[in-house]
């Protein structure tokens, strides 16, 4: 009897790795929203990291006519506050786990005693429904905890990305930008096939590296907690990337 069989929770917030003990419910909405449309305005998805691009720099003032590409995904690996989160929910999903491990114990131990006892006694009857009542407070409680670290899960996901959208939308208007596409520029991984169906079906082909304000969006956000660790503002905190 494994306390969270069948159920898995990725505290990853791509998917790639991270303790996996819940079930991914809760990122159906990451994914909703990392699979949003790449058309209109918004966001983009990603490319490579790199030292040699510059960032955007404030166009005279006059009528919005640029475009511009972001990696979501991008974004949400290098935010600082966002990584922490996911950390902080790990360990609480682990002690959550230990806690189930240890009534799951309890219970194991339960049956084997009613083993001892003959069937339709006094003393089987009432054993019997405590392991009834534990087994059903344990299946309650496990549910209520998924629940619970979905629902967690989604919020930091719905606070990042809105995060993000101020944060796209001042950067527009100071840069005269009129559109913000998403686009993901990883390289295709040729060893997954889903990889490289997805890459293949990406609607933007090429996308020019100035047009790429990903790292600036990125500063944007990670300032406060760079200056929180630093205590002072620092350009650093993501890496920067290259076409």
């Amino acid at each position: 009897m494994n306390t969270y069989e069948n159920i898995e929770f990725s505290l990853n917030p791509l998917g790639s790795e991270g303790v996996r003990l819940v079930k991914r419910y809760a990122l159906v909405f990451a994914m909703a929203v990392m699979a949003a449309p790449s058309s209109g305005f918004l966001f983009a998805q990603a490319p490579a990291q790199g030292p040699g691009r510059q960032q955007a720099q404030p166009q005279s003032s006059g009528v919005a006519v640029h475009a511009a590409v972001l990696d979501v995904g991008y974004v949400f690996k290098n935010h600082i506050r966002f990584k922490g989160a996911m950390d902080k929910m790990k360990d609480e999903v682990m002690a959550a786990e230990n806690g189930l491990k240890a009534e799951r114990d309890r219970i194991t131990t339960m049956m084997e005693q009613l083993k001892g006892y003959n069937v339709g006694t006094p003393e089987y009857k009432k054993l019997e429904a405590e392991v009834a009542k534990a087994q059903g407070d344990f299946n309650v409680n496990t549910q209520l905890q998924k629940k619970d670290f979905m629902e967690k899960e989604a919020q930091s996901y719905l606070q990042v990305y809105t995060e993000i959208e101020k944060a796209v939308a001042q950067f527009a208007r100071e840069h005269q930008i009129a559109v913000v596409h998403r686009f993901e520029g990883d390289p295709i991984d040729t060893t997954d096939r889903n990889n490289i169906l997805r890459g293949i079906t990406k609607p933007i082909l090429y996308v020019d590296p100035s047009i790429d304000i990903t790292p600036d969006i990125t500063k944007m956000l990670n300032a406060s907690a760079v200056a929180d660790q630093s205590g002072r503002a620092s350009p650093a905190g993501q890496q920067r990337r290259t076409q």
